[in-house]
């Protein structure tokens, strides 16, 4: 077989594979360059007609104007954080640079452009809706130990003459001949024990967080951002194996629940470290460092910010999966008890406000000295030697200094004019002593488990449910996809403790 190479001189080869769009490669002609089209069908296919750009004069001639930063930010709540935001960034400010080239083209050849100016939503659709709903119970027990809900639960069925029977490890379901589930099989040390069940068998065995195979092939994001588990390392699918193995659903999509609170050693990456087979071990071994959750100025390997710090937790973590390592970089100078005050977040990252204000008169040194002496964090007294210190140099240092400069203008000027971070959530590097910090994600659960219906019944192949057969908790699905929103204050365990109840309720045919 005789194979031939052709390549112009100085030229740019264009291989498309299904879809001509010669607007956008005609440039090179422009460009003086030798070029070839190399299209896979017999002719130029059909175009696709409309196209989005940005603040151009059709725009302007409308009397409109486009937020930059704030549809840079709705783009990236729509791919849950799952996208590159520089890239985005480029199209959000050349787009109106390409109407310039191509409108005369197009006009000249009798074509006129019709710019949609009709949008008839504020918002551009619905926005994020933060419900008051986080409820937490609090107390301690005549000895003065702080009581725990599972403790307090466990006491309660005590009382009522029941007790939980430990170290039986799930194998799997056991099925009638019409395929009701009818109980399961547990392994107890070197045995097995078969234990039947007339009414049904409900599954709250958590997710696999804990399962390093299942991680990798369910859940491909968190080996590119987690540093840390910090969740059931014991929770390894069992459940959701077992209601597979009767022929229930389990969710398509990932829902990995991460936070961005992973601190690790400058230098390490983000991903499972474990072989094959073996349980899901991370690079991190502390536990969560709340601390990562602020909107405080965070970069990427190569010095530079990547995204609004401003997001729900896992955002940061899902856009650092898109640049080397999968972790970032969070900085801060003397003033971060007066910033965090004014940043306000919600949820669980408020943990680092509250503690911040319990000791307003503690020096910062004091309050993260665990995390200076391990070196999770690093101190300097000046920004070229914090750059050292976090591990930057050649042209991630320069890069790094000149970050933190221009971060400085927008905090004057109280816009962000790369990323669009709200201009009450920017902050200062000028006040020495100066911080900083690696991050990845912490990993707590999974969220995508066996599709149950509203009664919590798991579902078969058509949607079905399987009789006898029910799941809550984290082994059970049908709520999230992608990510766990975390802006919805504590609905994992608010579905975990509604669902459960729903469902043996169900089973013991208590609902109307």
């Amino acid at each position: 077989m005789a194979f031939a190479s052709h390549t112009p001189k100085n030229s740019t080869i264009i291989a498309n594979v299904q879809r001509s769009q010669i607007a956008g490669l005609s440039p090179t002609t422009d460009l003086g360059m030798e070029f070839m089209i190399c299209e896979k069908m017999k002719s130029v296919q059909r175009t696709r007609h409309w196209f989005g750009a940005i603040n151009t004069r059709y725009t302007k001639d409308a009397g409109l104007e486009v937020d930059e930063g704030r549809l840079l930010n709705e783009w990236a709540r729509y791919a849950s954080g799952q996208c590159d935001q520089r890239v985005i960034r480029v199209w959000i400010r050349e787009s109106s640079d390409m109407v310039e080239w191509i409108d005369p083209i197009l006009t000249e050849a009798g074509m006129t452009c019709e710019f949609d100016a009709d949008i008839d939503h504020e918002t551009g659709g619905t926005g994020y809706y933060v419900a008051p709903m986080q409820h937490y119970y609090a107390g301690k027990d005549a000895n003065g130990e702080r009581l725990e809900r599972n403790k307090v639960l466990l006491a309660y069925i005590n009382e009522k003459g029941y007790d939980v029977t430990y170290e039986h490890s799930l194998v799997k379901l056991v099925q009638d001949e019409g395929g009701r589930v009818t109980g399961a099989i547990f392994k107890v040390g070197s045995d097995y024990v078969q234990i039947n069940a007339k009414k049904g068998v409900l599954l709250t065995t958590g997710g696999y967080v804990g399962n390093a195979d299942m991680l990798r092939a369910c859940n491909p994001m968190v080996d590119r951002c987690v540093t840390l588990q910090y969740g059931s390392p014991n929770n390894a699918g069992d459940g959701i194996k077992a209601g597979m193995w009767v022929g229930g659903q389990k969710d398509t999509i990932g829902v990995p629940m991460i936070f961005d609170r992973g601190a690790v050693l400058p230098g390490q990456n983000a991903g499972i470290v474990s072989q094959e087979g073996a349980s899901a071990d991370f690079v991190g071994t502390d536990k969560q460092f709340n601390l990562g959750s602020q909107p405080l100025m965070k970069v990427a390997r190569d010095g530079r910010r990547f995204c609004n710090e401003s997001t729900p937790y896992d955002f940061c973590c899902f856009a650092a999966a898109e640049h080397e390592g999968g972790v970032f970089c969070q900085v801060f100078d003397s003033n971060l008890k007066e910033d965090v005050k004014r940043f306000s977040t919600i949820g669980c990252s408020r943990q680092t406000q509250q503690l911040l204000e319990s000791k307003a008169d503690v020096p910062l040194d004091e309050i993260y000295a665990d995390q200076l002496e391990k070196g999770t964090m690093v101190k300097a007294d000046t920004i070229d030697e914090l750059a050292d210190k976090l591990g930057f140099t050649g042209e991630a240092k320069e890069a790094f200094l000149a970050e933190v400069d221009k971060y400085n203008g927008f905090y004057d000027a109280q816009k962000d004019s790369d990323f669009g971070k709200e201009a009450y959530r920017l902050s200062e590097m000028r006040t020495a002593p100066f911080y900083g910090t690696w991050f990845g994600g912490s990993i707590l659960t999974t969220g995508d488990g066996l599709r149950i219906n509203e009664d919590m019944q798991v579902l078969d192949a058509s949607t079905k449910p399987i009789e006898g057969l029910y799941a809550a908790g984290d082994c059970s699905g049908s709520m999230w996809a992608n990510n766990y929103p975390e802006y919805i204050v504590g609905c994992a365990c608010g579905r975990t403790l509604t669902f459960a109840r729903h469902a043996v309720r169900h089973i013991a045919g208590d609902l109307a």
